[in-house]
């Protein structure tokens, strides 16, 4: 059981709309220290791992740990509902099989959606071992992602101890972004030798819309190795994107 209320809306109805075009079901967990998420797509191409700190909410009440299912479309329909200057409560008795959403600005609204069974087993993500990490501005990469997107499907990160580059090529065109070390929007580079690997674009245009939530990013990958994401709130939020490599055909 629990009831935890929340008036920065955002970090609920800016994450979950793009978690949703990800993962159509998931299973949240809500104990002691906050409200998380870790589920894989269906296509096993990616991972979600998402946490709301406990200290981000106005009030917290948890008895114990609790675990419930939803269908993410149907939460992200009623988060739509919205507004920034409301406040929102989740709540389970534990008796029903509903989760009750209390939206409450100059009126008050309530929904419930069902609570449902999701068999999801929760992969092994604590296990991955990044050859390198590049912290920067995330409109940067946002602009890096726009610009491939104009010449294929998928983007090549690489990355060497002193400079960062992202591009696409096409049978007859390209583009490429390129970055120093000591660029100012490079915040982090810990980078010891040459890395590169390749990510379908499909999913990095969906997560690449979590930029509005930090103004920094974190990208962390290896040699044909899985990429993860991190926008952050070191206070409140982390939402956090793995993403399976696409393997070169150079």
């Amino acid at each position: 059981m629990f009831k935890i209320t929340l008036s920065d809306v955002g970090l609920l109805t800016n994450s979950i709309p793009i978690i949703s075009e990800i993962i159509d079901e998931g299973v949240f967990k809500i104990d002691q220290n906050g409200m998380s998420l870790v589920s894989p797509d269906r296509a096993m191409i990616s991972v979600i791992d998402f946490k709301i700190l406990s200290s981000a909410f106005d009030s917290y009440t948890v008895d114990g740990e609790t675990t419930i299912g939803l269908n993410l479309d149907n939460f992200a329909a009623v988060l739509k509902r919205v507004k920034s200057t409301d406040k929102i409560t989740l709540e389970s008795t534990g008796k029903s099989n509903r989760l009750r959403i209390i939206i409450e600005g100059n009126s008050t609204r309530i929904f419930e959606i069902p609570v449902i069974d999701v068999n999801i087993e929760k992969p092994p993500i604590d296990q991955l071992n990044f050859s390198g990490q590049i912290e920067m501005a995330s409109r940067v990469f946002e602009e890096g992602i726009s610009d491939a997107e104009i010449i294929g499907d998928s983007v090549v990160l690489e990355a060497g101890p002193e400079n960062f580059k992202m591009y696409a090529k096409g049978d007859i065109s390209s583009a490429h972004l390129e970055m120093k070390k000591k660029d100012s929007d490079i915040l982090k580079h810990t980078v010891q030798s040459p890395i590169k690997s390749q990510y379908p674009l499909e999913y990095l245009k969906k997560i690449i819309k979590a930029a509005k939530l930090s103004k920094n990013m974190v990208l962390e990958f290896g040699n044909n190795y899985p990429l993860r994401i991190t926008f952050k709130d070191i206070d409140k939020m982390q939402l956090s994107f793995i993403l399976a490599p696409r393997v070169s055909e150079e």
